[in-house]
């Protein structure tokens, strides 16, 4: 699901589309997986968890941000304190508009982040009373959309991200927990359903307010789309085993996403620079006659597979400080 979601991303920075959250809420589902994985590793002491997750994601964040940074100050940007935001990004790091394109996809990670730091307190919580405290986790949003408006800087910004993803996070402590499992589909199903309802009428309702249907534009759409969607997906596999292990059958396939899971922090941050480099090596194929006449240069499903090749050739030149900052052996592929 984590390499589907990767996919998706890419495909929305490619071509626009703004249907694209509706058929597959990304975000949300991404978090709801890491929120799993990180309930499943709070099995151990919390510190060393919390610390070994912060140590897999800075140094990748790092060597990609020296590039990036690099970038922009040849092209005559000059930073002031908040650069340390670029050490760790606790807070949206800084940037010029020239480089806008790179650096503002770190909002998730930035997100995630938080999350992790507040993932101990917050299972505690929940697993004191988990059939409360998960519904409860869109409250927040709901109060920032109708009670409270965030300001319109960083803490606004992280707080209202925080709101939004929060509901699908807990839903991973509650996807491991096993409470999903026992809660019966009279009750799950309806509320989730509701939610996607809700989420969809509020995005098609405000179309003029935002400009767009786009969930990613409208924090309470996505709260809710993604609530209701990462829900039933996760319901079924609990409670149904409903699933996609079948696939590991084919050997390939099985293999691409063992390197799409192990490489995910290198596809998430460079798949955007892929992208802005592909547009200026697809102009000088147009200086090649044959590929003139013959390859779709004009298209962008063919900057959607040039761009994938790029991020192949990130993986292979970058991913291997995923395992440096994971204490593993250095390799090409995992």
């Amino acid at each position: 699901m984590r390499a589907v979601a990767l996919v998706r991303v890419v495909a929305y920075h490619t071509f626009g589309w703004a249907w694209a959250g509706l058929v597959f809420p990304s975000m949300g589902i991404m978090f709801g997986l890491a929120g799993t994985l990180m309930a499943k590793s709070l099995e151990r002491p919390a510190l060393s968890v919390v610390r070994g997750r912060v140590r897999r994601l800075l140094p990748p964040f790092w060597f990609w941000g020296a590039f990036v940074v690099a970038a922009m100050l040849v092209h005559g940007w000059m930073p002031d304190w908040r650069i340390v935001y670029w050490v760790v990004p606790l807070g949206d790091p800084p940037g010029s508009a020239w480089g806008e394109q790179a650096w503002e996809i770190l909002w998730y990670l930035r997100t995630y982040l938080w999350f992790v730091l507040l993932s101990p307190p917050l299972l505690r919580v929940f697993r004191r009373a988990p059939t409360v405290v998960l519904p409860a986790c869109l409250v927040p949003v709901v109060v920032l959309q109708y009670v409270w408006q965030v300001p319109d800087d960083r803490f606004g910004t992280c707080l209202l991200d925080l709101a939004t993803y929060l509901f699908c996070w807990v839903l991973g402590f509650a996807h491991r927990d096993g409470v999903l499992a026992r809660l019966r589909p009279a009750a799950v199903v309806p509320l989730s359903l509701a939610a996607l309802a809700y989420g969809s009428r509020y995005a098609l309702a405000h179309q003029g307010e935002y400009g767009t249907y786009d969930l990613d534009d409208i924090p309470l759409a996505q709260a809710f789309w993604s609530a209701g969607y990462v829900t039933l997906l996760m319901y079924s596999k609990a409670r149904l085993g409903v699933g996609l292990a079948g696939l590991a059958r084919h050997r390939r396939l099985d293999r691409l996403v063992t390197v799409f899971n192990a490489r995910a922090v290198t596809i998430y941050l460079w798949h955007e620079l892929a992208l802005i480099l592909a547009v200026p090596l697809i102009d000088r194929f147009w200086q090649v006659p044959a590929f003139e006449a013959y390859l779709p240069l004009d298209s962008q499903w063919f900057l959607f597979g040039v761009g994938w090749v790029l991020i192949a050739v990130s993986v292979l030149a970058c991913g291997w400080v995923e395992d440096v900052a994971g204490r593993k052996r250095p390799r090409l592929l995992p």
